[in-house]
């Protein structure tokens, strides 16, 4: 693992996730809008939204250790007209705002619901900015034969899908578990005077709504919810496979361009695609795909409601071994930096 480069390994991949997750749920909510009610879309997406902010927060501060003093980060946005590199914190910001703001109308219900579709839509575009000026800070490097190539922009967007697909598939079976204990452990409401009385000793988290929408969330997921989960857990699974199929086949195209090009530079960076530590990246990849898609979708089924708990062990496993494969292609990525005239 390239430990020095590893703040904008954890940053890339990490952002990569949740841009991933959040334009899967969207695409999720209207689908599931245009064929039930709200309240439904709602309980199906919204809970994850909020997983996605802490961990894109935890992906920004990691970066930040990458520039050594945290305060030259206003000195990158200078230069949005010519730089990918401002274009990236901008497009970063944007997202993670415009995902708050969502996150924020989304708790408190405030607009239509056409209206937070139209928050998240922009924030959506956000993310997608985001993944493109990541990208195109390195591909557009002609002196370093690895990074100047689609494959760049390509795996990306894929770690994206990847794991985005398989952190929803996993976001829905623990909510879902998580919901189940709920109920379990919800205690029995004893009606006394003060429930006569609405308003009688209510306390600030009653006022901004979190007692009520903890209520809600945690509400036990009817059989009709679940079937919506199942179809939803089958549509992530096979495209997490999809996209990790597409990145076995495109390093095969990556390897024949470097062999290609004359230059020594790109002959010394598909060596690093020789090694063993490529070839475990490889294997988890392929291994993470099949616990997701191939045990994922034959698993997710409307009987598996009464005990949801083996599917959340293999889709939990099946997350942190792709996430682990993707942190090792990002390492290779920054491994294969070599520039022309220096082989």
């Amino acid at each position: 693992m390239n430990l020095h480069e590893l703040p904008m390994i954890l940053f890339t991949v990490i952002a990569q996730m949740c841009v991933g997750m959040f334009i899967i749920l969207g695409l999720v909510q209207m689908w599931l809008s245009a064929r039930t009610d709200e309240k439904t879309a709602d309980r199906l997406t919204t809970p994850i939204v909020y997983l996605i902010g802490p961990a894109l927060v935890f992906g920004l501060i990691a970066s930040m250790f990458h520039m050594n003093d945290v305060t030259h980060t206003l000195n990158v946005i200078r230069n949005v007209a010519t730089s990918w590199l401002s274009r990236e914190i901008v497009f970063g910001v944007g997202f993670a705002g415009l995902g708050f703001v969502f996150a924020f109308m989304q708790w408190f219900k405030i607009a239509s619901f056409r209206i937070r579709q139209l928050v998240a839509f922009l924030a959506g575009i956000f993310g997608i900015g985001l993944i493109v000026s990541m990208s195109m800070i390195y591909s557009t490097l002609p002196t370093v034969p690895a990074w100047n190539t689609w494959v760049v922009p390509f795996h990306f967007f894929m770690t994206a899908i990847v794991l985005g697909s398989a952190a929803v598939t996993v976001s829905l079976v623990l909510m879902t578990l998580v919901r189940q204990r709920e109920q379990r452990r919800a205690p029995v409401e004893i009606p006394t005077k003060s429930s006569a009385a609405p308003n009688a000793g209510k306390s600030w988290m009653d006022a901004l709504g979190f007692t009520a929408n903890a209520r809600e969330i945690n509400a036990a997921t009817t059989e009709e919810e679940w079937r919506w989960t199942v179809a939803i857990i089958r549509f992530c699974a096979a495209m997490a496979a999809l996209a990790a199929v597409a990145i076995l086949i495109s390093y095969v195209m990556h390897l024949q361009n470097l062999a290609m090009n004359p230059d020594p530079a790109a002959a010394t960076s598909a060596a690093v695609f020789a090694g063993a530590f490529f070839w475990v990246r490889l294997i988890l990849l392929g291994v993470g795909a099949v616990a997701i898609g191939f045990v994922a979708y034959r698993m997710a089924e409307p009987k598996a409601l009464a005990n949801p708990m083996p599917l959340a062990a293999w889709v939990s496993l099946g997350l942190v071994i792709l996430l682990a494969a993707e942190l090792m292609g990002r390492s290779l990525h920054y491994d294969s930096q070599q520039l022309i005239g220096i082989g």
